[in-house]
Order: structure tokens, then C-alpha cells, then sequence
């Protein structure tokens, strides 16, 4: 009887350890998520890395907003339909399936990123999940469809109850990290304002 609770010690880590399935059912348990972003991108060719900032919202049946702050206004629009992209108040240039399918292929990715999503994901990348413990984890997706494995040679996520970094290397050696912090789940449901953006047309 001694060995018992021993025995359940010795279990309880691979009994409790998340999968990639747990990790999306985390995500898509959030209806309206939020967060603050930093980007910074080296390119082997400038001598110093290209660094932004701005918010980020992920909406359940709506998609993802990317609200550039610095270094100067920038709104990027992704949903199931299009791809709309606003710099500093010009007209935005609006994207779909029919006018660029790569791009559309690329906006398909990154909300699939943001979600976990397995499907998509195993459509396009060999996947490496691990369980980093204390309800950590980290994703490495090597592409495996074209353009992608013309473009990235691996992508990197991390975190905990969110998801925390995005790390994109390239063909070229050139890397892209963002973080997210300050995440955010309420209010719940889309204010009057993010509305709004998301209908930018």
C-alpha cells in the first residue's frame, strides 16, 4: 500500500500531459481574445532589426485584427472571405481567394496559427508538439506544402493558457519574433468600435 501514492506520482505527469488537441480546445474556448504585440524582424541584409508594435484581437466567427501602433498606423483585417490591409488612413487594398490565392492561402495560415488549429495545420507542416510542463507547451511546424517550404523553413510557437510567441524563420535566414502579452478575454463579446474595424471595407 506504501507504493501506491508513489506510484501515482510517478503517473500523474503523463496522465495530466496536454496534447495539441487540448491545446486547441483551450483556444477555441475563448470566444474573444486579445493581446498586445511586439514584432521584430532581422533581415540579414540591414544592420539592425525592424521592430513594431500595436494590439491584436482574435474573434471566433469574425477573425483577426492586427493593429499596428509603431512605427507608423497600419490595420490588417483577415477573415474567411478577404484579406484587408490599411496603412496610416490610404484606401485599403483588399485581398481575396479569386485575386491573390497565395496571399489568401498565407491569411488561412496565420488565423490557424493563432487557433491551433490541428486541421489546418496538419494540412500544411510536420508537427512537433511538446509538453513543457506546468501547463506549458511549444509547437515547431515544418512546412510541407508549396509556397510554404519555399518561404519558411520552420515555424516556432510557445506558451501557457495563451499563446505567448510566434517565431517565423525563412528561407533567406531572416527570422520574424513576435510576442504577445497583456492578454485579455472580456469583454467577451466584440465592443461597438472593433466592430467597426472589422467591417472596414
Amino acid at each position: 500500500m506504501r507504493l501506491w501514492p508513489l506510484f501515482l506520482l510517478l503517473l500523474s505527469p503523463w496522465v495530466s500531459a496536454m496534447t495539441l488537441d487540448d491545446l486547441q480546445q483551450r483556444f477555441t474556448a475563448q470566444p474573444v481574445i486579445r493581446a498586445h504585440f511586439t514584432q521584430t524582424r532581422q533581415i540579414k541584409s540591414l544592420p539592425q532589426p525592424l521592430h513594431s508594435e500595436g494590439e491584436m484581437l482574435l474573434a471566433r466567427g469574425e477573425g483577426l485584427l492586427w493593429q499596428q501602433r509603431a512605427p507608423f498606423p497600419m490595420l490588417l483585417i483577415l477573415d474567411d472571405t478577404r484579406m484587408v490591409q490599411a496603412i496610416d488612413g490610404q484606401t485599403p487594398e483588399v485581398i481575396t481567394a479569386a485575386s491573390n490565392p497565395q496571399m489568401f492561402q498565407f491569411n488561412h495560415l496565420l488565423r490557424a496559427l493563432f487557433q491551433a488549429d490541428r486541421k489546418v495545420l496538419e494540412q500544411n507542416f510536420r508537427i512537433e508538439f511538446a509538453d513543457m510542463g506546468q501547463g506549458r507547451w511549444t509547437l515547431a511546424l515544418t512546412p510541407t506544402t508549396t509556397p510554404l517550404d519555399k518561404i519558411f523553413a520552420t515555424i516556432r510557437l510557445a506558451g501557457a493558457d495563451y499563446l505567448e510567441s510566434i517565431t517565423l524563420l525563412d528561407k533567406q535566414g531572416d527570422q520574424t519574433a513576435i510576442a504577445l502579452s497583456q492578454h485579455r478575454i472580456t469583454p467577451a463579446r466584440l465592443t461597438e468600435d472593433e466592430r467597426k474595424r472589422f467591417a472596414t471595407r
